[in-house]
C-alpha cells in the first residue's frame, strides 16, 4: 500500500520549494530505492525508523531528518518494505535560505538537518512524529523551516539567469549560448555556476534531461520516444546517462525498484 499527499504551498514559498509531500509505503518488497540526481535538493523528515542512506558520495548514515545536495550519482535508500515521512524538493534558492550560503556547499553529499537549522531540526522531528494528519504536519514543516527566515545569500544575477535558462529548456539549451546570453565566456560562466550550485552547467543540463526522461518513462512512454523527446542522440545515449546517474538502466529501474516513483512536481514522489 502506498499513500502520497501533496501539500498546497503558500505562494510566498514558490521560489524556495517545488513540492512538499507526505508519504507512507507499507508491504513493499524489502530492497534498495535509488535516489537519482535531480535539479532540486531533497529534504526528508522520517516519521518511523531513521532513513538508512548511502549518499552519492558513498557515506553511510541513518537520519531522522536530512538534506541531500545536488549530486550527479545515485544515492541508495535501504528499506524493509516500509517508508513513512515528509519530503520537500527544495530549489537552490530554498537550500540557500536554510543554509545561509550557496546551495553548492551541499553538493554531492547528505547532512543532518540540524547542521542547517540547529536544535529546531530535532524539535521538528519530534513534533511531526507526535502529530496526526498530513495538513497539521505540513503546517509544522512550513513553520519550522520558513517562518521568520530571511535570505542572507543571493547568487549573482547572471548565474541565476543561467540556471533559469537551463531549467526552462529542461537541459537542452546549448551551454555556450547560455554563457553568451548572460554576457560571460563559457569558462567564466562555468566557474561561477559551479560556485553557486556545486556542479558544472553541462552536468546540470544532463541531470535535467535525465529528470525529464524519468518523468516520461514513468508515464509508460517507449524508451526511443523518450530519448528523442529529451534531447538524447538515441536510446543508447539515454541508457548511458542512466548508468552514470542511476547505476542501472531504465528497464531495470522500473522492474527492480519497487518503491520508485517519478521525482517530479507533477506527481507524487518517493524519498530520494
Amino acid at each position: 500500500m502506498a499513500q502520497f499527499v501533496e501539500a498546497a504551498l503558500p505562494g510566498r514559498l514558490a521560489p524556495f520549494v517545488e513540492s512538499l509531500v507526505g508519504y507512507r509505503i507499507t508491504g513493499a518488497r524489502p530492497g534498495t530505492h535509488i535516489g537519482m540526481p535531480s535539479d532540486t535538493l531533497t529534504l526528508v523528515v522520517s516519521l518511523d525508523d531513521p532513513l538508512d542512506l548511502v549518499g552519492a558520495d558513498g557515506r553511510e548514515g541513518r537520519y531522522d531528518a536530512m538534506v541531500a545536495g545536488l549530486h550527479a550519482g545515485p544515492a541508495l535508500i535501504r528499506h524493509d518494505g516500509s517508508q513513512h515521512g515528509v519530503q520537500l524538493d527544495l530549489t537552490p534558492a530554498g537550500a540557500a535560505l536554510l543554509l545561509g550560503g550557496p546551495a553548492g556547499e551541499l553538493a554531492g553529499t547528505s547532512v543532518d538537518l540540524d547542521l542547517l537549522i540547529g536544535p529546531a531540526a530535532r524539535q521538528l522531528h519530534e513534533r511531526l512524529s507526535e502529530s496526526e494528519g498530513w495538513e497539521s504536519r505540513f503546517a509544522l514543516v512550513v513553520r519550522a523551516l520558513f517562518a521568520d527566515r530571511d535570505a542572507t545569500w543571493q547568487p549573482r544575477p547572471e548565474v541565476g539567469h543561467a540556471w533559469r535558462l537551463l531549467r526552462r529548456s529542461r537541459g537542452r539549451a546549448p551551454i555556450h549560448a547560455i554563457a553568451a546570453e548572460v554576457g560571460w565566456s563559457t569558462r567564466h560562466s562555468g566557474t561561477q555556476f559551479r560556485h553557486e550550485f556545486g556542479q558544472s552547467p553541462k552536468t546540470t543540463a544532463r541531470v535535467m534531461r535525465s529528470r525529464e526522461s524519468r518523468r516520461l518513462i514513468g508515464q509508460g512512454r517507449p524508451l526511443a520516444e523518450v530519448a528523442a523527446a529529451c534531447g538524447f542522440v538515441d536510446q543508447s545515449h539515454l541508457n548511458r546517462d542512466w548508468l552514470d546517474f542511476a547505476g542501472t538502466s531504465p528497464t531495470r529501474w522500473l522492474h527492480e525498484d519497487e518503491i520508485a516513483f517519478v521525482q517530479d512536481t507533477s506527481g507524487a514522489v518517493a524519498p530520494s
